[in-house]
């Protein structure tokens, strides 16, 4: 296993044992599963972030992919570590 993988693995178990076994993707809210999680950068690298454990989360490999495809995401205020749509009105 890389040194990645090994790392998504151990953030994946401290969240699920925090969160009673519920881990949520960091941007879209619902649960991932083991199979389906990918590490995503809170800031992202290109805009200074690390890859140190305080600036990592899990998502879905969709919802990771997506976010960095459409520059019309967004981070939600209302919900920290959440994404919007650009268009919605929150709502």
């Amino acid at each position: 296993m890389s040194k990645l993988g090994h790392t998504r693995d151990k953030i994946y178990k401290t969240v699920a044992r925090q969160m009673h076994g519920v881990v949520p993707c960091w941007v879209c809210g619902q649960h991932v599963l083991p199979a389906a999680a990918t590490l995503e950068h809170i800031q992202p690298l290109s805009e200074g972030g690390n890859s140190h454990a305080t600036n990592l989360a899990i998502s879905h490999e969709l919802c990771n992919n997506q976010r960095h495809a459409s520059a019309t995401l967004k981070p939600s205020m209302a919900t920290p570590g959440r994404v919007q749509r650009g268009d919605d009105s929150g709502a």
